[in-house]
């Protein structure tokens, strides 16, 4: 008998989301990737660089939990759980990726062109993923806070600035995919 295991349905994924951030909300917490790395950069001895990094990291230290667990996760669920990894696009949208040079569409979750080793050795990809670190990085210092942060405990919390700034990362999608990578591509 062959274990075929399927994503979970929003039904089940969803309330468990919501749970997580009840918790979270109960115990006076915040979610949010962006603040592990600035964690992590206080661990590391930034705050003798800068300021902004001169903070009790020990207090945040359980959100160091939270990648571990994303990396732990992401490891089971792709290597030990998925036993297919090609993705259910409309064969318009895999015509469309493959005229901008990306020939994986449908067949993996990410982009072959922008994230295998080969990536590295492609000033192109290269200078993509660099830009796009760079803008990502200031975005979330910018914005006081990156997209689940924003998406997911920001609107939890009913807060207008989060709902501002979905809105914008959105917006900021709309216009890469559609009007920025076919000039880039």
């Amino acid at each position: 008998m062959e274990f075929i295991l399927e994503p979970w349905p929003w039904y089940v994924a969803g309330p468990l989301i919501a749970l997580v951030m009840f918790l979270l909300i109960f115990m006076g917490k915040k979610f949010g990737m962006s603040s592990n790395l600035e964690t992590l950069c206080t661990v590391c001895g930034a705050g003798k660089r800068s300021d902004y990094f001169n903070v009790d990291w020990k207090a945040s230290r359980w959100n160091l939990i939270v990648i571990l667990g994303a990396a732990i996760g992401g490891f089971f669920a792709a290597h030990l759980l998925s036993t297919d990894t090609s993705v259910e696009i409309s064969a318009e949208t895999v015509s469309n990726l493959e005229g901008l040079g990306f020939f994986s569409a449908g067949e993996a979750y990410l982009p072959e062109r922008l994230f295998s080793m080969e990536a590295f050795t492609d000033i192109g990809s290269l200078a993509i993923l660099l830009i796009g670190g760079l803008l990502i990085g200031f975005g979330a210092r910018y914005a006081a806070g990156c997209t689940s942060g924003h998406a997911i405990s920001g609107l939890s919390n009913l807060q207008l600035p989060s709902l501002i700034a979905v809105i914008g990362f959105f917006i900021g999608g709309l216009v890469m995919v559609h009007l920025l990578f076919p000039i880039i591509f």
